[in-house]
């Protein structure tokens, strides 16, 4: 098949589409039905799209339709773009006008911090719809139909763009009844790390790299007490879990404060130790917002909000926040700053 040199002027969408069914298909018929086409349309598509771009991009065969090397890359490229255009058409329409924010965060955070909190964004920002992924996959934004994403790791491995909120601060933490009882003498009693051998321990099971930060036995390690075992383990696999299970007593959880400044303040949870059984992590809270979603005014007022709230959780965890005074690098409200937060850590309560 002769082709025509490339040209440079941008592709339409109806080839790509046509190429993009067949490609899938295998078959013209089956793309053509799809599209609502006849099977001469859509061949004449394709050929229109090969010329345009310079290169054979279907291997025609008499009962099947196979890929070239162009054609793979073409497919690689258009088959996503085409979904995600897709995608927001549906999300437009379904929301008939109306200002939208996607967010994906992972699901603990989401239960935990985020959703107590929207009520006060709604009522500043009525106007405005939240739209929640909630999952524990932590990919690019880039490609996907999110605007912002919450999220948690490693200080070091902080993604490229994103923004600090707060560290992460831990803490024992057990329902006030069980505290009671210990107080009491009903229970063994919970006045230092090594009384927690007396103690069902409320583990998160996660096999991710920030998750030692979050094991009793580095919180224990740092407090004396490396070789305790308690009385029992109780291994969950959600934050959310684990700290459910602890306010219905169930035992003693090593919970993040920053997911439960509200359950504290309600008188739902409180920490045996006090302020003395608090442990600075090297991990953080992030934002990071969709190149494409920074000039919208309901993601910047979104991003207003997150800050304020997060600044008010720096306040409640007593850990280092952004500091914005120099003026320089990120202008963002939510600038990031490094901090050692290994070397803060204290040894021993």
């Amino acid at each position: 098949m002769s082709i025509n040199p490339p040209r440079r002027r941008p592709l339409s969408v109806g080839p790509l589409r046509a190429f993009e069914a067949v490609a899938r298909l295998k078959s013209f018929r089956a793309a053509a039905d799809e599209l609502f086409l006849t099977q001469s349309a859509v061949s004449r598509q394709i050929q229109a799209l090969e010329e345009e771009v310079g290169a054979q991009l279907l291997s025609r065969g008499t009962r099947h339709v196979a890929l070239t090397g162009a054609g793979i890359a073409l497919l690689q490229a258009t088959a996503p773009a085409l979904a995600r255009i897709d995608s927001t058409v549906r999300q437009i329409r379904a929301a008939g006008g109306r200002r939208i924010v996607n967010v994906t965060t992972f699901a603990s955070f989401a239960s935990l911090w985020l959703i107590p909190r929207l009520a006060s964004f709604e009522a500043r920002h009525p106007d405005i719809d939240i739209r929640l992924l909630a999952t524990d996959r932590l990919e690019a934004l880039d490609g996907q139909q999110v605007d912002l994403a919450l999220r948690y790791g490693l200080t070091v491995d902080r993604p490229p763009q994103a923004h600090r909120l707060f560290d992460e601060v831990i803490t024992p933490a057990t329902s006030p009844q069980l505290a009671e009882r210990a107080r009491r003498g009903e229970l063994p009693p919970l006045r230092s790390a090594a009384d927690l051998v007396h103690h069902t321990l409320l583990e998160e099971d996660d096999v991710r790299p920030s998750a030692r930060y979050l094991s009793w036995r580095h919180w224990l390690a740092q407090f004396g007490e490396p070789e305790l075992e308690p009385r029992r383990w109780l291994y969950l696999n959600f934050t959310h879990q684990q700290i459910q299970a602890a306010i219905d007593g169930q035992g003693v959880a090593l919970a993040r404060i920053a997911l439960i400044c509200h359950t504290l303040e309600r008188g739902e949870l409180v920490e045996p130790f006090g302020p003395a059984g608090r442990l600075l992590s090297p991990c953080a809270y992030w934002m990071q917002v969709a190149e494409a979603a920074k000039a919208r005014p309901e993601v910047q007022a979104f991003v207003q909000w997150v800050a304020e709230q997060a600044e008010l959780t720096g306040d409640t965890i007593g850990a280092s926040r952004p500091d914005t005074s120099s003026g320089g690098g990120d202008a963002s409200p939510l600038g990031y700053i490094e901090t050692d937060a290994a070397a803060a850590m204290p040894q021993r309560a």
